[in-house]
């Protein structure tokens, strides 16, 4: 199980996990039907500096501030890794015009209209979600929520690898395998339970609660169709702008029952 929680946190994240003696590859590729089962403890461990930064920054500035630092710690922890993924979704399914021109765009290291505008659509929604949240909850119950969010999210990005077929037989998708329907419902109701937990001692009310988590993961639905209707499948960008959506859209149906 350790080994699992430190190959999860180092695919997901920048944090700097040292290499155990017991390790085999460190730095290849994760198995993710042997690692999923840590998904949700590894979202609380990468979210933690977020969560930290909002507390403290809370005490010297005002809202917008302090969110939209707790949102820039959140993309330095994880690299961008989700952003990069949604603006490379972005700027393929937006800009092709073929099944081959569309990944092939996704997979160029250049940043187009889309995926500029995806990404900054993306952090100003955010930054803006949680400094209303910050003001309206106080900071300690929006970091639970930033919290709670995170294993939701994740679990969420695991949809398209486990809905669709693999886009690119040769991609990364591909290569890190799929779980086990019965382990990844195992692991999201365990993912559930947590971000329940971490919601309610928030303050949320049982209202709110029953609608944050389906409303998550319905908003994957469309990007869902979409990647399966333009390029015939998934890749791992499309698990990164799934988990970017249902973040979004958790953020968004948590400030809307807040006010």
């Amino acid at each position: 199980m350790l080994c699992a929680l430190i190959d999860c946190i180092r695919f997901y994240s920048r944090l700097p996990v040292p290499v155990f003696a017991f390790e085999k590859d460190p730095h290849g590729l994760p198995d993710f039907p042997r690692i999923v089962k840590m998904l949700p403890l590894a979202s609380l461990i990468i979210t933690l500096p977020g969560a930290c930064v909002l507390v403290l920054a809370d005490q010297f500035w005002p809202p917008i501030i302090t969110a939209t630092l707790t949102v820039t710690m959140m993309v330095l922890a994880t690299g961008a890794f989700h952003e990069d993924g949604l603006a490379d979704v972005a700027d393929g399914l937006g800009g092709g015009q073929t099944v081959e021109r569309r990944l092939e765009i996704m997979t160029d290291s250049r940043i187009g209209t889309y995926g500029g505008a995806a990404l900054v659509l993306s952090l100003l929604l955010r930054a803006s979600v949680l400094a209303d949240l910050t003001d309206g909850l106080g900071a300690p119950a929006t970091a639970l929520i930033v919290l709670a969010v995170a294993p939701l999210s994740r679990m969420a990005g695991l949809l398209p690898l486990m809905l669709l077929a693999n886009a690119k037989p040769d991609g990364k998708a591909a290569a890190v395998g799929r779980p086990g329907a019965t382990t990844y419902l195992a692991t999201l109701a365990f993912a559930l339970l947590v971000s329940g937990t971490l919601l309610w001692c928030s303050g949320c009310d049982d209202i709110t609660l029953l609608l944050v988590m389906p409303v998550g993961f319905c908003a994957v639905v469309p990007l869902l169709l979409m990647a399966r209707r333009l390029i015939g499948g998934q890749t791992g960008d499309v698990a990164g702008a799934a988990q970017q959506i249902t973040e979004i859209a958790s953020l968004l149906t948590l400030s809307a029952c807040a006010n």
